[in-house]
């Protein structure tokens, strides 16, 4: 077999006990990186793997140094199966974990709930002391995340402090990254004029990260209720001079006051301290969605900083708010080793077309993250194991992915699109979703997935692959369609009961083969699809095949996926372009058997 770093395998071991000759199994697991640290140039070495009672010898071989080729040689390796990236990335790190510090009522809940997408993550506490900083809290509803919770600091009572310093302390020793503590985020609510902000066990908090007492872990002060900070500043304004200003004027100076007013009662206090330690500002009430993302953004930057890629990735997939920080994962993901090789198929050789696209399609799906777990088993969906339950995955179903693979050559191809006149994409997205939705023949009709929502794939998917430009231009598209696809598919489920297909998963962001099925055919009617196709061929047109042909088709693809990325500030502004009558006739829709129906 020939290895690469970042691979992994097992070792699939049956074997029957002395008493009562029972049959037993279990899976060893090798990490190559591990081995390769037993192997050196010119020389044969040997590798130990101790499992229990079982020792396995593994004979090494190769230079996994060489300049090109960082892998161990066997003439095995094409009967290996494609592994995803994210399956190494997310056994090294499968959870980004957390530690909200806040004073009952800071609206820590609502925080993690809107941060997440989760509902009630953290327990009511109804006195001081309850919050189990030990204790892991997980949700069912996203399960990369790990919560740990933890009371303010009281005045006068040192108790707390000293446990939330030991829990860092004992967590940035774990060797694992996986149990190491990822960020720290120390909530307040904005005072009141005359109110104070640090109490002195936060000040001392604060003073021991300040002197590199609580090492690198990032944390992040995190003012809530900015909504109500709104408020009150607006109240204050001259009724007699806002009767000349418009509803943007208003609103602007009651923002520029609000700012002032924050830096007075809670920055400045801040400062006194010395600078190091980011702040930001959020509400979870209203279309304040622009603070959460800042939130999400300034936490993903300096878990980067401190961590490194793989823990940064699970920040992005962990988070509900920021669809563009999905993208930004997907990029990191791709970089890490299949996007990196598109053009000359490093990876793809004598692989059918079909799997390529698997191993592709799993990693972006993974990084978005969707609550994408059902009861009820469907033809053709794939069965996974999640909490001792078998659920149905509709993104990962044979069904979607045929759908997505014929996408790539069904979409006719127009004049060529001018990439300084692009269309917004949110906008034209939200228009079809709209024009779509207001069609419907009446409140139950369902909707019908475009043509090329069939069950018979496309013939080229069987070829084995062969470099050329028509394998690169399949790729590229499905890469971006798919990411598209999910973009809008963000869209759909951000909009408050646009999809559900019954009453009890109204308000919830759960998905629907009936989201699905809409996100696919707004994205597959806008005028983005074709433009994105366009602009594929035209790159395609003046590139040449030489040395840097993978390095400029992954240029290419990541400048195409940011010039279509929808940011956070946009979300609340496209939700209200759907007429609130649409939601209604939505609500009333039937069940649809499948994708394709």
């Amino acid at each position: 077999m020939k290895f690469s770093r970042g691979d992994t395998f097992s070792l699939h071991v049956r074997y029957k006990k002395w008493y009562g000759m029972k049959s037993k199994h279990e899976d060893i697991v090798f990490e190559p990186e591990d081995m390769f640290r037993e192997c050196s140039a010119g020389e044969r070495r040997e590798y130990n793997k101790v499992h229990k009672n079982i020792t396995v010898v593994v004979e090494l071989s190769g230079n996994p140094t060489a300049k090109h080729t960082e892998q161990l040689v066997s003439p095995s390796d094409e009967t290996l199966e494609l592994q995803p990236t994210t399956d190494e990335m997310f056994r090294k790190c499968p959870q980004f974990r957390i530690l909200v510090i806040g004073k009952v009522g800071v609206g820590k809940t609502s925080l993690i709930n809107c941060a997440f997408g989760v509902q009630n993550a953290i327990p009511a506490h109804d006195m001081p002391g309850e919050a189990t900083i030990d204790v892991p809290l997980f949700s069912p509803q996203n399960n990369r995340f790990v919560l740990h919770d933890s009371n303010g600091f009281e005045p006068g009572e040192k108790g707390n402090l000293e446990i939330v310093r030991d829990f860092i302390d004992r967590r940035r020793a774990m060797p694992d990254l996986k149990d190491q503590l990822h960020a720290v985020w120390l909530c307040f609510q904005i005072p009141r004029a005359g109110g104070r902000l640090l109490e002195t066990g936060v000040e001392q908090f604060l003073t021991s990260k300040l002197k590199g007492e609580l090492g690198n872990v990032p944390i992040v002060i995190v003012f809530t209720k900015y909504d109500l900070l709104l408020e009150r500043v607006e109240r204050t304004l001259d009724e007699s001079a806002m009767k000349s200003l418009s509803k943007a004027d208003i609103q602007e100076l009651t923002e520029t006051r609000a700012k002032d007013k924050l830096q007075e009662i809670c920055i400045a206090p801040l400062e006194t301290l010395g600078s190091g330690i980011p702040h930001v500002t959020v509400s979870t009430n209203g279309n304040h969605e622009e603070t959460l993302a800042r939130l999400i953004q300034t936490t993903e930057e300096l878990v980067y900083k401190h961590f490194g890629t793989d823990v940064s990735v699970m920040t992005s997939v962990a988070q509900r708010v920021d669809p563009g920080l999905n993208i930004k994962a997907s990029i990191e993901v791709g970089k890490k080793k299949y996007w990196n090789a598109l053009a000359s198929g490093a990876s793809f050789k004598n692989r059918s077309m079909w799997d390529c696209l698997h191993v592709l399609h799993t990693d972006i799906v993974n990084v978005w993250n969707f609550q994408d777990t059902h009861g009820v088993i469907a033809l053709f969906f794939v069965v996974v194991a999640y909490s001792d339950v078998a659920y149905a995955q509709y993104l990962r179903s044979p069904e979607f992915r045929t759908m997505m693979t014929n996408m790539v050559d069904e979409l006719d191809v127009g004049p060529t699109a001018d990439p300084n006149k692009n269309l917004a994409f949110g906008l034209s997205i939200v228009g079809t979703v709209a024009g779509i939705v207001s069609a419907l023949a009446g409140p139950a009709a369902p909707i019908v997935a475009p043509i090329m929502a069939s069950v018979v794939i496309a013939k080229w998917a069987y070829d084995i692959y062969q470099q050329s430009r028509v394998a690169l231009q399949r790729f590229m598209k499905y890469i971006i369609d798919l990411t598209l696809v999910l973009q809008t598919l963000y869209i759909v489920l951000q909009t408050p009961d646009l999809v559900s297909e019954n009453r009890e998963k109204q308000g919830k962001k759960e998905l629907s083969r009936r989201a699905i099925k809409l996100a696919v055919r707004s994205y597959h009617e806008s005028p983005m699809s074709g433009e994105v196709h366009n602009r594929i061929q035209e790159y395609d047109r003046d590139l040449t095949f030489r040395e840097r042909a993978d390095r400029d088709s992954l240029d290419q693809l990541v400048q195409l996926l940011q010039s279509y990325n929808i940011s956070a500030e946009e979300m609340p502004d496209l939700r209200g372009k759907i007429p609130l009558w649409i939601y209604h006739r939505m609500n009333h829709g039937t069940r649809s058997r499948s994708l394709s129906a």
